[in-house]
C-alpha cells in the first residue's frame, strides 16, 4: 500500500487522528491513534524490547492494530495504530484496483 507522510504536531499523551481523503474522487476515512509506551512500564521483559511491546499491548483489543513503530528512545517507543476496519477496507480497495487494472501486455 502506498504511504503519504503527513506531519502531526507532537503533543503529550494519546493523539487521535482522523483523516478524510479523496483518492481518484473516491472519499475515504482513516482513523489513527498515536501513543507513547514507556519502557519502564514493562514488567517481565525490560531487556527484550519486542517482548516488552507485546506485553504492553496484550490487552489492547481487536478494534485497533499496529500501523507503525516509530524510532524508540531510551525512555519510550511511539506506536501508531490504525482502526482495523479501516485497514481492511483499504486492503480491499487495493485488491479491487489490482483486479480491474488493465494488463500492460495488451
Amino acid at each position: 500500500m502506498l504511504q503519504l507522510a503527513i506531519p502531526i504536531p507532537s503533543l503529550p499523551g494519546r493523539q487521535e487522528i482522523d483523516i478524510e481523503m479523496a483518492v481518484n474522487g473516491q472519499k475515504q476515512k482513516m482513523h489513527f491513534r498515536v501513543e507513547l509506551y514507556r519502557w519502564e512500564d514493562c514488567v517481565a521483559s525490560r531487556e527484550d524490547r519486542i517482548e516488552c511491546i507485546q506485553e504492553l499491548l496484550q490487552d489492547y483489543g481487536d478494534e485497533w492494530m499496529i500501523y507503525h513503530i516509530d524510532f524508540p528512545t531510551e525512555e519510550y517507543v511511539p506506536l501508531t495504530f490504525v482502526k482495523t476496519i479501516d485497514w481492511k477496507r483499504q486492503r480491499s480497495l487495493m485488491m479491487e484496483a489490482l483486479m480491474t487494472k488493465p494488463s500492460s501486455n495488451q
